[in-house]
């Protein structure tokens, strides 16, 4: 028996490769599946499953072109309800898989139809639990994320009390827990950046699995500070519950290498939106106007989800020579399925065509000491009201890019805009969407707020919020 864990760094999301005498499972796979499929080729295995913890919101599961390609059973837990073929499984159903046994345990609460998945050896030994959203390590699922759903958040945090305190804590201490996200994701409030952890340690250091804890305070505990959810979340669940397109023909449709004038072109006639993925440092140089710079080398699915609010905007995409097809793939993952298009041989090709560029001037924190010394700069904060509460430039404005687009209206016109975050990424990604809405005077202060913190401006430590 073999489980490997394949961590995605940019989703913070774990899909698990489990093989057993000849037979393979998969469980919450992404969606692109020939890495799977080429493990299990190596081996000479089956895939005989694809499980799945629940219809995830954050990003799209590699369930269906598994299942197509390999003949694969897929499996969700009781209450899952799909458009597709599915073995909807019974509380406590096993599976075999080669020597070892998968058993079904349903463990709602997250959603209604969270379910956690434990192994048991070739010996009936309990040694492994995938579970999904429900345990995190140093965490639980979020239970405001349920789609359809007549029940509140509060009566879902009831029901993930429950399950944790009659399904996971009943288990042996010695098992592993292999969640499906870690630190990074949206799924949860409190993740460890450790992947795995022994039930047994989770049981001491977790939070939401403290033995006096009684169910009004676990309820109180784990909806208190939510985060509002990207807003991608719905349109996600959507697609792992009722289908979606393949994605080779996803990425058959995204490889279309366009020179600067059919590019141009195919921004004109289709309303396409223009998806710089450089470095922040090489966009903030040169690009084409109106484009919006979200670096592949960030967080960049999670903010193209929170940022295009429309799944199916048509998408040209600007990017190093030779990753076309990882921004395509990346951009799937999270459901943005209409890339039409790139541009063939980069920017480097635009500057040569001799076509219109623009640019975002930069400012170092220590040339913005000076001006802030001098004046009383417009200073726009781009980063999130916790990360300002904890320590802010003195009179700056806190414009979260997460609210961007509903927040247009506030931000100050016909002055200049100096606009930060923590280090840099995440504030030219909020010049270039002011730009491109015809905010033209805007400044990024390299480096950020960390940067800024080093110099002699003026700074307010951990205020309440």
């Amino acid at each position: 028996m073999k489980i490997e864990q394949i961590y995605t760094g940019c989703l913070a999301q774990g899909a698990y490769f489990i093989v057993s005498n000849g037979e393979a499972a998969v469980i919450d796979p992404l969606r692109e599946v020939e890495p799977y499929i080429q493990k299990a080729e190596k081996i000479g295995a089956k895939i005989k499953y694809v499980f799945e913890t629940h219809f995830h919101a954050d990003f799209v599961s590699g369930h269906l072109d598994l299942a197509e390609k390999t003949g694969a059973e897929i499996v969700y837990g009781p209450n899952a309800n799909t458009a597709f073929k599915a073995h909807i499984a019974d509380d406590n159903e096993e599976f075999q898989l080669g020597d070892i046994i998968i058993k079904a345990l349903h463990t709602p609460g997250h959603t209604l139809e969270s379910t956690s998945y434990l192994l048991f050896d070739k010996n009936k030994k309990p040694v492994a639990l995938f579970s999904g959203d429900t345990l995190f390590i140093g965490d639980v699922g979020r239970p405001d994320l349920a789609q359809k759903c007549d029940l509140t958040m509060e009566d879902l945090a009831g029901m993930l009390f429950e399950s944790l305190r009659s399904k996971i804590m009943t288990l042996p201490d010695d098992i592993i827990v292999y969640p499906a996200h870690g630190a990074g994701s949206a799924c949860g409030k409190n993740m460890s950046k450790e992947t795995s952890d022994t039930l047994g340690n989770q049981k001491l250091f977790n939070y939401a699995l403290r033995d006096d804890m009684t169910k009004e305070e676990f309820i109180s505990e784990v909806t208190a500070g939510l985060p509002e959810p990207p807003k991608y979340f719905p349109e996600n669940v959507k697609m792992n519950r009722d289908g979606y397109e393949s994605i080779d023909d996803v990425l058959e449709r995204g490889d279309q290498a366009l020179s600067p004038e059919a590019f141009e072109a195919k921004a004109n006639n289709t309303g396409a939106l223009i998806l710089d993925t450089r470095k922040p440092e090489d966009f903030a140089k040169g690009f084409i106007p109106n484009s919006i710079n979200i670096g592949i080398e960030g967080g960049f699915a999670p903010w193209v989800g929170a940022l295009i609010p429309d799944l199916k905007q048509n998408l040209l995409i600007v990017t190093e020579p030779g990753k076309e097809e990882e921004v395509v793939t990346r951009l799937a993952r999270v459901g943005y399925d209409h890339t039409v298009g790139f541009l063939n041989g980069g920017f480097e090709a635009w500057i040569n065509s001799g076509k219109e560029t623009d640019s975002v001037d930069n400012v170092s924190a220590n040339s913005f000491a000076g001006i802030y010394q001098k004046e009383s700069p417009e200073v726009i904060d781009v980063r999130k009201p916790d990360e300002f509460a904890a320590g802010h430039i003195e009179g700056a404005s806190n414009l979260p890019l997460d609210n961007i687009n509903d927040l247009m209206a506030e931000f100050p016109k016909n002055k200049t805009l100096y606009v930060h975050c923590a280090g840099g990424y995440r504030s030219m990604i909020a010049a270039s969407i002011l730009k491109s809405r015809g905010i033209d005077d805007v400044v990024n202060i390299e480096g950020g707020f960390g940067a800024v913190e080093k110099t002699n401006v003026p700074v307010t430590h951990y205020q309440s919020i």
